[in-house]
């Protein structure tokens, strides 16, 4: 991914993710939002955009179903990076998906007053935490991470998914700190996961010889 660090003397080349996303909401010569109207938009920084929009709605709540029709763009997306890919590829089913402008525009106005803040902070910083050999590390976390997303695994979406969005950004800004944070949540997420899949199992072998002690 080999997105430009923004500074103040590069807004006007490389705007905020914030901004380019407001630029789609409000752009009334459109009736929807395809996920290809994204990548054009999002130009040579689209690997961070992606993986931001589509983890965004896991890590909100969103109506059953969201994390696996989500998921499956992710763990592609994921897959690019990790393998080192310039330019994001996805299939034409996926990239021809599109949600109704006034619907996009609906939820990045719940999230903007976050998402600003949260740029505000964001900055250039750690430059070896953003490195081609991190990248390639952190790569392979959000692959696992979107592995998680896309599993129906109980209460295992949100926390998976606010890591993505905060590496994402993190990516796009170069921003090794805010990086190490997403790097952190991920871990965290993945422990989470498999401590609850442990107890789910667990419970699931207690109710099976409890069924076949008084079975029996």
């Amino acid at each position: 991914m080999d997105d430009t660090a923004r500074s103040p003397g590069r807004n006007a080349r490389h705007p905020a993710l914030s901004e380019l996303l407001i630029r789609i909401a409000t752009d009334e010569s459109r009736d929807r939002v395809s996920v290809a109207d994204l990548l054009a938009c999002a130009g040579n920084r689209a690997f961070g955009p992606l993986l931001f929009v589509f983890a965004l709605p896991n890590a909100i709540p969103t109506p059953p179903g969201t994390s696996a029709a989500l998921g499956l763009p992710l763990v592609i997306l994921a897959g690019q990076f990790l393998y080192g890919r310039k330019t994001p590829w996805l299939p034409r089913i996926i990239t021809e998906r599109s949600i109704a402008r006034s619907d996009f525009a609906a939820l990045l106005h719940r999230i903007s007053p976050t998402l600003r803040r949260t740029e505000s902070v964001l900055r250039p910083r750690l430059p070896m935490l953003v490195s081609r050999l991190a990248r390639r590390l952190l790569g392979l976390l959000v692959l696992l991470l979107a592995i998680i997303l896309f599993l129906p695994i109980p209460f295992g979406n949100m926390l998976p998914a606010i890591a993505i969005c905060v590496i994402a950004l993190s990516l796009i800004e170069h921003d090794g700190l805010f990086v190490a944070l997403g790097a952190s949540l991920g871990v965290l997420s993945v422990l989470f996961v498999w401590g609850a899949l442990l107890t789910l199992l667990r419970v699931a072998l207690a109710a099976i010889d409890h069924v076949a002690v008084f079975g029996a």
